[in-house]
């Protein structure tokens, strides 16, 4: 799991233990405290605003109906990450919005850098809504959520060669959406915040 997440939340015993109980205030609490966390992540995961607010009211409210199976054996935060996840993939999936693609060994023998390490943030950000949903959820749950490949073959319920292939594919793809155009020549902002 990715260290820096913004799910990476502590709440105290008794907030946890009053939502437990049924306590709306408790859970309006945990629900300010995740409504962005949980938004931005269902957004990248389904590429579509309304999709995302969906993703967020039923993840939330699972969250309220199934507290009971909230153990304490992992973090809070973490668990309600997962119920945000599999609400997302489950939105894409109803709607139909995963392809298969077959495994290819080969996709595996570019080494070079990844492709959004010089992008700024609103051109990464239409290059990931321009990504088929499953290499997008993919890529997402892979480079920034910190998945393992076996963890996100059993969200999608295939296999470990769907996940790698879908990574390679997706990383393909934005590298391609992230390549200059032709005669592009990038502006340098130098240390004073001036055009050079």
């Amino acid at each position: 799991m990715n260290p820096n997440s913004t799910f990476r939340q502590d709440l105290p015993d008794t907030l946890i233990d009053r939502f437990r109980a049924g306590d709306l205030d408790a859970f309006e609490q945990i629900y300010r405290r995740f409504e962005r966390p949980a938004f931005t992540l269902a957004l990248r995961l389904t590429g579509q605003r309304e999709s995302a607010q969906e993703v967020l009211q039923d993840a939330m409210l699972k969250a309220f109906e199934r507290v009971g199976q909230f153990r304490g054996d992992a973090p809070f935060w973490g668990w309600l990450r997962r119920l945000v996840i599999n609400e997302a993939l489950m939105l894409l999936r109803k709607r139909g919005r995963f392809e298969d693609a077959p495994f290819e060994e080969d996709a595996f023998a570019d080494h070079a850098p990844a492709p959004w390490i010089h992008a700024d943030a609103p051109t990464l950000e239409r290059a990931l809504a321009e990504l088929p949903d499953t290499a997008r959820a993919v890529l997402w749950l892979y480079h920034v959520e910190g998945y393992t490949h076996v963890e996100i073959a059993e969200q999608f319920g295939r296999t470990v060669s769907f996940s790698k292939s879908q990574v390679a594919r997706g990383t393909q793809r934005l590298r391609e959406l992230l390549q200059p155009e032709p005669g592009y020549s990038p502006c340098l902002i130098n240390a004073a915040g001036n055009a050079s």
